[in-house]
């Protein structure tokens, strides 16, 4: 069953090629579900500041972490208004004019007031849903928080209650008059492809950190066995699929 839209005040309606807007919650979830990165957007004595951080959704809540000293994230703890973003660029548009280039994306503008999160059990439950959200399955593969880590982290939640979509998809929109101009026109898609999984080199077992084993000579002892190189998890192997899957 589809929840009701977001609704539609003076900061999230559309003014320019408004048809492209989205206000459905569905939307808005899946945007924000396939990004990585977001922009955090403040003001402070007049004065504008932006700064990309992970994030994570849960429900209609996106949480934001960072230590408990970060300007950033005190600001919002204090109160401030904010703006968070969220862009994917799925292709380029190459119109025959230079002046209708375009992109093919997904973006998310949320605003709101972020509330700092108090709650220990809540605070290592967003911590570890922005693990999931980096690579699903990650959080039962990673220790969890320590109290001391909990403490020295500051956590904010931003209720989704306000905020909108945008989404151009398509070929090019030429100008009638452009149509027999001998220049390529078309789209190049995009798309964050991972690479192949790099193990740390510090961990024992690894090609890097296994030495010749230590002997005393014919007949001594040999130093410990170094355990062997662990397996490349499944989760990172099948990441673009889990991930496209978490933002459907």
């Amino acid at each position: 069953m589809s929840q009701p839209s977001l609704p539609t005040t003076d900061r999230t309606r559309l003014r320019r090629k408004a048809e492209r807007g989205r206000h459905d919650r569905e939307t808005v979830a899946a945007i924000l579900d396939a990004g990585l990165i977001c922009h955090v957007g403040f003001g402070v004595e007049g004065r504008p500041w932006v700064f990309p951080t992970t994030y994570a959704r849960v429900g209609e809540v996106v949480y934001l972490h960072g230590a408990v000293g970060n300007f950033a994230l005190r600001t919002l703890a204090g109160g401030a208004e904010v703006c968070v973003t969220v862009t994917l660029i799925d292709g380029l548009v190459l119109v025959r004019s230079a002046f209708h280039h375009s992109m093919n994306y997904r973006s998310v503008m949320l605003f709101g007031v972020a509330q700092p999160v108090i709650d220990e059990s809540e605070k290592r439950e967003a911590l570890l849903a922005i693990v999931d959200h980096m690579a699903p399955g990650r959080r039962a593969d990673s220790r969890s928080p320590t109290p001391e880590e909990l403490v020295s982290t500051l956590v904010v939640r931003l209720p989704i209650t306000e905020g909108s979509a945008k989404v151009r998809t398509g070929p090019p929109i030429d100008d009638a008059g452009d149509m027999g101009l001998s220049h390529w026109a078309g789209v190049l898609p995009l798309r964050l492809v991972p690479g192949t999984p790099v193990p740390d080199p510090g961990r024992p077992g690894t090609a890097s950190s296994v030495g010749p084993a230590a002997s005393s000579g014919a007949g001594g002892s040999v130093g410990p066995t170094q355990p062997a190189p662990l397996p490349t998890p499944s989760y990172l192997t099948d990441w673009a699929t889990l991930r496209a899957a978490d933002a459907t």
